[in-house]
């Protein structure tokens, strides 16, 4: 929809050089990509499980800034980051210690909100591009690696 909406599209050199926005990121090490990792009982599990959890609350602050920019569609995401929220904390329970799950604190969530922030139109267009593109990125690594876990080890999500 944004590409259609406001012509912000994957080739524009303005897109490329705004993305510092140090997104969430599912990578090999943290366990979430490769199946051979996913064995019963492998430390792998508890990983990926933290960085999925961890990089949902991260995104969260992102989310929020989509919904109060991109306001046309502000119910649709107001529903994603509560479902966004939802994932991260039941994930949270599911690992054994949920301690360990990173979860941004208010100051930093602030600070984030306001780095976010631009006087110019085309600049937020593309932040928001971004963060939906790299949100639906780690969705899909999300779901290939919890289909997985669902399938060898007996748990609901």
């Amino acid at each position: 929809q944004m590409c259609e909406k406001f012509t912000v599209c994957e080739n524009s050199m303005e897109m490329l050089a705004q993305n510092d926005l140090n997104l969430p990121r599912l990578t090999e090490e943290d366990g979430c990509m490769l199946e051979v990792t996913f064995s019963p009982s492998s430390p792998f599990q508890e990983k990926c499980l933290r960085k999925i959890s961890s990089g949902l609350y991260r995104f969260l602050t992102y989310l929020e800034y989509v919904r109060d920019t991109f306001t046309s569609e502000k119910q649709s995401l107001k529903t994603m980051c509560y479902s966004t929220e939802h994932l991260a904390r039941t994930l949270r329970q599911m690992v054994s210690n949920p301690n360990e799950v990173e979860i941004p604190d208010q100051a930093t969530r602030e600070l984030l909100r306001a780095n976010l922030k631009s006087d110019k139109s085309w600049i937020e267009k593309i932040t928001v591009h971004l963060i939906l593109r790299d949100f639906t990125s780690f969705m899909e690594r999300t779901v290939r690696a919890i289909r997985y876990l669902k399938n060898t080890r007996s748990f609901s999500v």
